[in-house]
């Protein structure tokens, strides 16, 4: 299946190349292709000095607590921000030269391709077991797309196996935040662990470019290193800290996703599509005629998130608002 701007790697959104190959779509595009909270946190603007001054160094630790406080990782000095997720993905290789690394399952691609990049012999395996053979074990959890949810006694146990063999494990909790009890985080540090989170997907605020990377204490010096000074702005490091600092929006907004993602199950089930997986974040979604609804959607300004390896299966974010709900039953006819 096509995506909407024929990128190599497409994860989502890219909206202004969709305009070019959908140039009679109805705007403003719904994008629900990226599975980011589509409720933003409204956050205090920073004051002109947090644009004007380089960020200090006590006001990333300020955010590092206030982000380890949020995970249940009793240690601060195990968290290190950074400009994004994607920028850990792409550190990673660089501090753990492996030359075996094995993804469980079918699962975001990002990982396998930096660690490809960097050399590594990448394998995809359908089981625990499969991972110990890889210098590199790397779970998605919960999966991206699929939303499948692994067992923390069960990952503690792997854990506890790769490194007895001087193996690393690495977890990538970005869909996590709004799952109680389903992060490893409080179990940390572990050793030979490395746990990535997000910030902007549950916060609603990706252009922020904020992510997380916890482990133990050496791992996250090293890792600070790498990164170097100034990593993350300083409208970021005051944006998060508000961020994590503010239970009561957080539990409201679960609650929010938790009703619009059963409405949009009642939408996509009146469509005649099969849900198969999902977090409060998004829902995967199957139809023999998936590229036909794909195309559907995108001439009526509405971006999903479509899958070339898997042509059935269909991603959407949960919507918010009567308008939208009512713009996508709409869609999908």
């Amino acid at each position: 299946m096509a995506n909407p701007c024929d990128a190599p790697h497409y994860h989502g959104g890219r909206l202004f190349a969709a305009t070019k190959k959908y140039p009679l779509a109805p705007k403003p595009w719904l994008d629900l292709s990226t599975g980011i909270n589509c409720v933003a946190y409204p956050f205090v603007t920073p004051g002109p000095e947090a644009y004007a001054r380089l960020p200090e160094p006590e006001a990333a630790e300020a955010l590092e607590s206030a982000a380890a406080r949020f995970f249940g990782l009793g240690d601060s000095q195990c968290c290190v921000a950074a400009p994004g997720t994607q920028a850990l993905l792409q550190a990673l290789p660089r501090l753990i030269p492996a030359k075996t690394v094995a993804v469980l399952g079918f699962s975001y691609a990002e990982h396998r391709r930096c660690w490809a990049a960097s050399g590594a012999e990448v394998f995809v395996v359908e089981h625990f077991d499969g991972l110990l053979a890889a210098e590199v074990a790397v779970i998605v959890n919960p999966n991206n797309p699929d939303g499948k949810l692994r067992q923390l006694a069960a990952l503690r146990d792997l854990a506890s196996r790769l490194a007895a063999r001087g193996k690393w494990l690495v977890i990538d909790e970005a869909f996590a935040d709004l799952l109680p009890g389903a992060s490893l985080a409080p179990d940390l540090p572990l050793p030979g662990v490395v746990v990535l989170r997000s910030f902007g997907k549950c916060f609603g605020l990706a252009g922020v470019r904020l992510g997380f990377a916890l482990g133990p204490q050496p791992f996250v010096r090293r890792l600070r290193q790498a990164l170097g000074p100034w990593a993350v702005s300083g409208p970021a490091l005051e944006i998060g800290q508000q961020a994590y600092a503010d239970s009561d929006w957080i539990a409201q907004s679960a609650a929010r996703l938790a009703e619009d993602g059963a409405a949009l199950d009642s939408v996509l089930r009146d469509a005649g599509l099969e849900t198969i997986g999902g977090t409060p974040l998004f829902r995967l979604a199957r139809h023999e005629r998936a590229a036909e609804i794909f195309e559907k959607l995108c001439g009526a300004g509405v971006l999903v998130r479509p899958f070339e390896e898997k042509p059935g299966w269909l991603r959407f974010g949960i919507p918010h608002g009567a308008q939208d709900f009512a713009r996508l039953r709409a869609a999908l006819g």
